[in-house]
């Protein structure tokens, strides 16, 4: 089993959330209502989080304190997403001119890049 399905298995009720993140459960079930987390649910119902969820929900925290709306986050969030997707779909082949790319065109009117320097043992 890899980490990243150990940190999806549903584990903790929402009792365990509510001390893990200080947020109450009417906030949690308030945030799931509005689609930001997904928990799982037992046959009797009850939800089950997992690790992503409780850092899901820390991340939602973290952004209202800062200011930011529900919209905002859901927003925010969907676009994170679309972002990961778009960057598992590229291929070894587009990961690597995308990078050479980069490698030559960094220095260039002003363009720096902190990966210049790894990059430059790959390309030459």
């Amino acid at each position: 089993m890899n980490d990243q399905d150990r940190r999806s298995m549903p584990l903790f009720s929402i009792g365990i959330v509510k001390k893990l993140t200080e947020l109450t459960a009417r906030q949690i079930r308030n945030y799931e209502e509005h689609g930001l987390i997904q928990p799982e649910r037992t046959s009797g119902n009850q939800r089950l989080f997992s690790f992503n969820d409780v850092d899901r929900l820390l991340e939602i925290k973290d952004l209202l304190d800062k200011g930011i709306n529900l919209a905002g986050i859901k927003h925010l969030l969907i676009t994170n997403k679309q972002m990961q997707q778009q960057k598992e779909m590229l291929s070894e082949k587009e990961l690597r001119i995308m990078l050479k790319n980069e490698l030559h065109e960094a220095g260039r009117m002003g363009k720096s890049s902190l990966r210049q320097g790894e990059l430059s043992r790959f390309f030459q």
